[in-house]
C-alpha cells in the first residue's frame, strides 16, 4: 500500500525536467549550423580575393585610390579589405561556434580563444577605412581649386596611413593567436580531427607574423593561405556535423 501511494503521488516529469542537458545541446545546433556556414563563406571568399588583387593590383599613390575609386568603386573597396570585413563578422560566428564545440574540453582555453577572436574583430574594424577612402575619392573629384584638391589628397593619406597602420597589425596577430589556441584545444578533443588541428596550429602560428612586416610578413601571409583553407574546411563540415546530430 505505502509503495502504491507513493508512486500515486509521485508527480510526472517532463521530458525537459529528464534530460536538461539534451535541451543545452539543441539550443547550440543553430550556432553550430551558422558557424559551419561562416566558414564555408570565408573559404568561398577567398578565391575572390586574390581574383581582384591579381586583376586589378592595389594602387601605390592617394591620387591612384581616389581614381580607382571613381572609375569602379566597387573594386575600389575591394582593394580596401571589404571582403576581409566581411570575413571578420563570419570568423566571429565561427569562433562563437567554435566555442560552442570545445568548452568542454578546455573551458579556459576556449573562454580566450574566443575572446582574442572577439577583440581582433573590434580591433580590425577601427583600422577600415574603405568606406571613408570611397567618399574622400568623391570629394577629391568633386574639388574645384587645387586647395581643395590638395585637402582631399591629404584626408587619403591619413586614411592610407591608419588603414596599413597599429590597429591592422594588432588584429591581424590576435587573429593568429586565435586560431593557434583553437587548433591546441582541437588536439585535446572535440569532432574535428587531428589535421583540422595541425592546420589551425599551422595557420595561427604564421599568423603571428604580420603582414605588414616587409616581404617576411608578405611570404608568412601567403604561406598562411593553405592551412588557413584546411582548417576552415575542417572547422565547417565538424560544426555542420555537430548541427546535424546535435553533439558536443
Amino acid at each position: 500500500m505505502t509503495t502504491l501511494i507513493t508512486s500515486a503521488g509521485t508527480p510526472s516529469r517532463s521530458p525537459a525536467a529528464e534530460s536538461p542537458e539534451k535541451n543545452v545541446t539543441d539550443d547550440w545546433r543553430p550556432i553550430y549550423r551558422a558557424a559551419g556556414i561562416a566558414a564555408l563563406a570565408v573559404v568561398a571568399l577567398m578565391p575572390v580575393q586574390m581574383a581582384v588583387f591579381v586583376l586589378w593590383p592595389p594602387p601605390t599613390t592617394i591620387a591612384d585610390w581616389f581614381a580607382l575609386f571613381q572609375r569602379n568603386s566597387l573594386v575600389g573597396l575591394m582593394n580596401m579589405d571589404l571582403a576581409l570585413i566581411v570575413d571578420y563578422v563570419l570568423l566571429a560566428v565561427l569562433f562563437l561556434g567554435l566555442f560552442a564545440a570545445l568548452r568542454r574540453v578546455r573551458p579556459a582555453l576556449a573562454a580566450a580563444f574566443l575572446m582574442l577572436e572577439l577583440l581582433a574583430a573590434a580591433v580590425y574594424f577601427a583600422s577600415a577605412v574603405a568606406f571613408e577612402m570611397l567618399a574622400a575619392s568623391g570629394q577629391w573629384a568633386a574639388a574645384g581649386s587645387d586647395l581643395e584638391r590638395a585637402a582631399a589628397l591629404a584626408v587619403g593619406q591619413g586614411l592610407l596611413l591608419t588603414w596599413q597602420g597599429t590597429a591592422f597589425t594588432v588584429s591581424y596577430v590576435l587573429a593568429g593567436a586565435a586560431m593557434l589556441l583553437v587548433g591546441v584545444v582541437m588536439l585535446r578533443g572535440g569532432p574535428f580531427g587531428k589535421i583540422t588541428a595541425y592546420a589551425g596550429i599551422a595557420g595561427g602560428a604564421l599568423g603571428l607574423i604580420p603582414a605588414s612586416a616587409g616581404m617576411v610578413g608578405l611570404v608568412a601571409s601567403l604561406l598562411s593561405l593553405i592551412p588557413l583553407a584546411v582548417w576552415l574546411v575542417g572547422t565547417g563540415r565538424g560544426l555542420l556535423r555537430l548541427a546535424s546530430r546535435g553533439g558536443a
